[in-house]
């Protein structure tokens, strides 16, 4: 690959819309779900999508219902999403996610 192209895709990983948020992999077999909160939502789906598709368990304490009821059983959703903005540095950006997060973790 020349070094313009690879100038090229760096630049555009750069300037690319970071999104995060909260996500969850459920399974279908005990109905045990796994809320997680991710700065990279496409990066957390291309994850899991990869753990079924080599059939690894995606998070290790799911892994007894992942070796009881397969793969075929979880599944991965995106709970919330936000956008991280021009002006955010990746701390910001994480404390955001991180207060988002602490929102979902509260009892009812």
């Amino acid at each position: 690959m020349d070094t313009n192209r690879k100038k090229e895709l760096k630049d555009a990983y750069k300037s690319r819309k970071v999104v995060g948020g909260i996500c969850s992999i459920r399974c279908s077999g005990s109905q045990n779900v796994k809320v997680q909160a991710t700065t990279d939502i496409e990066g957390s789906r291309n994850r899991f999508n990869f753990a079924v598709l080599t059939d690894t368990c995606p998070d290790p304490s799911m892994r007894e219902d992942w070796l009881k009821y397969g793969s075929k059983s979880f599944s991965f959703s995106v709970l919330e999403e936000i956008k991280k903005s021009d002006s955010q540095t990746d701390e910001e950006f994480s404390k955001d996610i991180e207060a988002l997060y602490d929102i979902y973790r509260l009892p009812e």
